[in-house]
């Protein structure tokens, strides 16, 4: 989702139908999908932002008012136009690549206050930030909002796996949830996020990952197996 404070979708052809007379995706058979994943015991959560588009928050006061959007459109809020129609999410992923820092501690603050009303149901919220140290976009909020997981992009810049291990900035991060992010509970890294699970599965990447985390970092995986893992 971009363009916000505005509502803006893109599931690419998974979902192709509008609400009637507004550019607000409807996309019942996706909803069936999240039932579906849950009844598994997997959480759903919708990405905000992207490399692309334009979005972001000119105050905090709009941040925590588009909070109060999402809450409607996505969560156990109500509104005319639901994208998932009553499927509930599980969470949000901030992955702020653009745009200007405003407004999100704000939205976080204004979300796990509408978390709150439903104290029977775990939501969660994520973020997404590229591996330059700070984040540009998410520095100042990853150190005063709490987020239940942190997945670093270490990919697409000079301090990604791929500069292993001149540049790789992995200890920069690992103090950071150690010892400055708001709760600071972390020990170390807690687990591997895929950007694209159709290839992780088709590749075997993602079936070396649970391997190799399974066995505390040992892997039997070849040259083309998780060690190309992002």
């Amino acid at each position: 989702m971009d363009g916000f404070p505005n509502i803006l979708l893109n599931f690419a052809n998974a979902c192709e139908d509008y609400f009637e007379g507004t550019g607000i995706l409807h996309c019942p058979k996706i909803a069936q999908d999240i039932k579906y994943c849950q009844s598994q015991g997997k959480a759903v959560v919708l990405s905000m932002g992207g490399a692309s588009g334009a979005y972001g928050f000119s105050s905090n006061k709009e941040g925590a008012d588009f909070a109060d959007v999402v809450w409607n459109m996505f969560f156990k809020g109500e509104s005319d136009k639901r994208p998932f129609d009553d499927a509930v999410l599980d969470g949000i992923d901030l992955d702020i690549e653009g745009g200007a820092p405003t407004g999100y501690s704000a939205f976080i603050k204004r979300l796990r206050a509408h978390y709150a009303t439903d104290p029977d149901r775990k939501y969660y919220i994520a973020a997404a930030p590229q591996c330059p140290f700070p984040d540009a976009y998410l520095g100042s909020t990853l150190n005063n909002a709490w987020f239940d997981m942190v997945f670093v992009q270490f990919y697409n810049n000079y301090c990604g796996v791929n500069s292993y291990p001149g540049w790789f900035n992995f200890k920069d991060w690992d103090n950071w949830a150690k010892t400055e992010d708001v709760l600071s509970q972390y020990s170390s890294l807690g687990g591997i996020m895929t950007w694209d699970v159709s290839q992780a599965r088709g590749s075997g990447l993602a079936s070396e990952i649970r391997v190799m985390l399974d066995s505390n970092g040992s892997s039997t995986a070849d040259t083309n197996g998780a060690a190309t893992a992002q």
